[in-house]
């Protein structure tokens, strides 16, 4: 196996895909596609050997040791809790090399997770893409528009950038100690928003709409596009307004409503709202007073206004 070079771009590399999930599969199809050699993936339940077959196709299944005996670049694409005690394992075996990059897809973990494998001389990085992936080719036309949040020894950290690079991503440095609070960022923008649409849809269906998805895409995607574009400035709604009595008509309809699950998350967030618009001035103090008090675990009474009033979203 030859050694890479620290201080430079990496060159032609072996690529070996441990775990050919969703993530793992994706990307090393798009290393395969920058020049590099797939030498080899691994692939346990018949949905992996299917993806090995669509998007690595001609690169040998193999034991996982056999993949690290032949790859220049480990790509460990393995769930959270199953990357240190596979790291270690390996380690134990003796299978780690000197000079092998190991890299891993993990938003959890930094490279502290790959001490066993640098402890034998190998170079760790942490690269790690924020966005979801359905594991079929269509993910690498999404990758021009990803960012990679990246972690490594600053003597490497070119070769991580390098290789983030090469498959037409943005790579974004997140330092060693901010890797949790990356990662539950981007879970909470990405996993929270696909249950907000789910239990959505579920509410419109529950009422009789046949088409919960046509209602809300449009709403949901020009909310996304000003959120992202304009910020809290974006903000709509009754909260925003200080309506207290349409959140109150809210939180009543939800209660009557067997959907525990959703009432939780409407008063959640709905409390969240009101903090921050308070915070950033978007609220009186009277008005996020009587928001907050429509949201306790103690509403209290009041007379709501008609639900028919404000049609306002």
């Amino acid at each position: 196996m030859g050694s890479a070079d620290a201080s430079r771009r990496p060159g032609r590399l072996g690529v070996g895909v441990v775990g050919a999930g969703r993530v793992g599969a994706v990307l090393g199809a798009a290393l395969r596609s920058a020049g590099h050699a797939v030498v080899g993936v691994s692939a346990v339940s018949e949905a992996s050997r299917e993806r090995a077959e669509n998007l690595l196709p001609g690169v040998p299944v193999l034991e996982v040791p056999d993949i690290i005996e032949r790859a220049e670049l480990v790509l460990l694409a393995v769930p959270d809790d199953a990357l240190a005690p596979l790291v270690d394992g390996l380690a134990q075996l003796g299978v780690w090399q000197a000079g092998q990059l190991v890299v891993h897809t993990s938003g959890r973990y930094g490279t502290a997770v790959l001490g066993p494998a640098r402890a034998a001389g190998a170079i760790p990085l942490a690269i790690h893409p924020a966005m979801t992936f359905t594991g079929l080719s269509l993910d690498l036309g999404r990758l021009p528009d990803t960012a990679f949040g990246i972690t490594a020894p600053s003597a490497v950290l070119p070769i991580a950038q390098a290789l983030v690079v090469e498959m037409g991503a943005e790579p974004v440095v997140i330092e060693e100690e901010s890797r949790a609070l990356y990662h539950a960022a981007l879970a909470h923008a990405s996993n929270h928003l696909v249950t907000i649409a789910a239990q959505s849809a579920q509410l419109l269906a529950d009422i009789g709409v046949q088409h919960p998805d046509r209602m809300l895409g449009p709403l949901m995607k020009a909310s996304l596009e000003n959120a992202l574009s304009a910020g809290e400035g974006a903000l709509t709604g009754p909260v925003a307004r200080g309506d207290a009595g349409t959140v109150r008509i809210h939180r009543a309809a939800l209660e009557a409503h067997d959907a525990p699950d959703t009432r939780q998350a409407y008063l959640g967030m709905a409390r969240a709202t009101a903090l921050r618009a308070l915070e950033r001035g978007v609220l009186t103090p009277a008005q996020g007073d009587s928001i907050l008090a429509a949201l306790a675990d103690d509403p209290g009474t009041g007379d709501p206004p008609d639900p028919g009033s404000d049609t306002r979203d």
